[in-house]
């Protein structure tokens, strides 16, 4: 059974930086899209930064020039640096992979989620 370790959460005072890092264990034939979402407290889970097989990246307007996702392929692993970390920051981190646990097979896998703490 695939799952996703997520670490790196933590607190942090405003202008600070953590790195999260999410790796994917188990069987698998292959990872395709990684990603990073959060989700506050009685609000549905938003994207933050996704990064495809190619390395292409994409952020939402709150993070760009702010956050930087990466990946390492051979590691199964998503990483997402935050620098100039802001209140407005302040939620639970998931990361999100969308792989094939074999060939034309697809599935959605999520982290356990880690809290990120912005103190002002």
């Amino acid at each position: 059974q695939v799952q996703l370790v997520e670490s790196g959460g933590g607190s942090v005072e405003v202008g600070g930086s953590l790195r999260l890092s999410c790796v994917v264990s188990g069987r698998y034939f292959r990872i395709n899209m990684m990603g990073w979402y959060r989700q506050a407290p009685g609000k549905q889970r938003e994207v933050v930064a996704t990064i495809t097989t190619g390395d292409l990246a994409e952020y939402i307007d709150s993070v760009e020039g702010r956050f930087t996702v990466s990946r390492d392929n051979g590691k199964g692993a998503v990483y997402l640096q935050m620098d100039r970390l802001q209140p407005e920051d302040t939620v639970v981190y998931y990361c999100g992979v969308n792989l094939s646990p074999g060939m034309g097979v697809t599935q959605e896998v999520w982290g356990q989620g880690t809290q990120v703490t912005v103190d002002s």
